[in-house]
């Protein structure tokens, strides 16, 4: 019997990573109709949707194969004064895979699963932030925000302010 336990654990434990892998799949392919990541130089571009809130992306990186990339909302945190929330994402050109990293909406993942996550936690903490980022994509898309909306102009910085 507890062969069969272990065996039912082992293929739980596969399924979720399988559904990590796709998730970032479709992640990559929501973002790139989003924001287009990997024709972007470094800086930082912005979006109004049609719910006025102004997006702002931030490409951080751009690597031979990879674009690190801040994606957030002009909107700061009353508390802390920090942009919130926001999500960092690592878009991998030739996997055609995008993740967020990490996430800020109120704490950071040491605070959310301690500093040394058993190897499950930190796919079920992986899990949770690439749903996240899926449904903010899908949000994102419907407000109107697509790759040809984003400008650098110091127009939309100036509304920012």
């Amino acid at each position: 019997m507890t062969k069969i336990l272990d065996r039912t654990d082992q293929w739980a434990r596969l399924s979720s990573f399988r559904w990590l892998m796709g998730l970032y799949a479709e992640n990559h392919v929501k973002l790139e109709k989003l924001f287009a990541p990997a024709q972007r130089a470094p800086g930082t571009y912005f979006s109004q949707g049609s719910d006025g809130l102004i997006v702002r992306a931030d490409v951080l990186e751009q690597h031979r194969f990879t674009t690190e990339l801040r994606l957030t909302y002009t909107v700061e945190d009353p508390e802390t004064g920090t942009l919130d929330p926001s999500a960092f994402i690592r878009a991998y050109r030739d996997a055609h895979q995008a993740e967020a990293t990490h996430c800020r909406a109120g704490r950071n993942w040491q605070d959310a699963i301690g500093m040394f996550p058993p190897p499950e936690k930190m796919i079920d903490h992986r899990l949770r932030m690439n749903i996240f980022l899926g449904k903010w994509l899908d949000y994102l898309a419907s407000q109107g925000h697509a790759a040809d909306s984003f400008d650098a102009s110091p127009l939309h910085e100036a509304s920012v302010a």
